[in-house]
């Protein structure tokens, strides 16, 4: 059996070293839908209301919306999406291609102080390019302890994005990588999506070329499927 061929989280693996030399970019500010994307033939379908909420969208290429209009990349379409929903909200794209977390932890502190105001909630999406170098789980359960214990000291709410260990490095990685968010996210009682290409990665029509990173169309389709996490996570109102 031609295990490359077969197994699709090990062609993901292996397709994402495509990415892996991206230089870091600015933190910016997505942009976006304009209120008018929220009218339906002229008339406002849910009015954006409430004080505006700001998401900080930290991660790698696949928050970069890499080799995709900038209005394409992930934190720009959630923000898009959740705005039609009603929620007065900015999303920061904070995406670096080719970033393991070791560089995320590297860059954490200067992101964060770079905000006009504290995010509302930070979105971590890392661990990819871990699993491409070879880096050991223990190594990036390490980083992504400092990480989250640098968020937890300034008191913002985080979600996880997760990812998943092909099977290909052998039993004991993959169960060392994988339980490393699901630990991480119980440890500092943060919100958690543990696969969050889940509802894609079986679908090759939803990837580029390189076969790792989405379409405009797979990328549609995860903020389809994960927009219900981003809302639960972020604060809610009382009173």
């Amino acid at each position: 059996m031609n295990t490359l061929r077969m197994n699709p989280l090990w062609v993901f693996a292996i397709a994402l070293s495509l990415a892996a030399c991206g230089a870091e970019a600015p933190a910016q500010e997505a942009s976006g839908a304009p209120i008018e994307e929220a009218f339906t033939d002229g008339e406002l379908a849910i009015p954006i209301m409430g004080e505006e909420v700001r998401i900080l969208a930290f991660g790698d290429s696949l928050f970069a919306g890499y080799n995709l209009p900038e209005a394409d990349g992930y934190p720009e379409k959630l923000e898009a999406a959740l705005r039609a929903r009603g929620t007065n909200v900015r999303v920061i794209d904070a995406g670096v291609s080719g970033d393991t977390s070791q560089a995320g932890r590297d860059r954490l502190a200067f992101v964060l102080e770079g905000q006009s105001e504290k995010p509302d909630l930070f979105i971590l999406e890392l661990g990819g390019n871990d699993l491409l170098r070879g880096i050991s789980p223990e190594q990036t359960r390490t980083n992504f302890d400092a990480m989250l214990a640098t968020l937890a000291e300034a008191d913002v709410p985080v979600l996880i994005m997760g990812m998943r260990s092909p099977p290909n490095y052998g039993p004991e990685y993959q169960a060392d990588f994988d339980a490393i968010y699901g630990d991480m996210a119980e440890k500092f009682g943060t919100a958690l999506i543990g696969f969050w290409l889940e509802d894609i990665y079986e679908q090759p029509q939803l990837f580029q070329s390189d076969r790792i990173h989405p379409t405009a169309e797979g990328i549609e389709a995860l903020v389809s499927s994960t927009i219900d996490d981003v809302a639960a996570a972020l604060p809610q109102d009382e009173g």
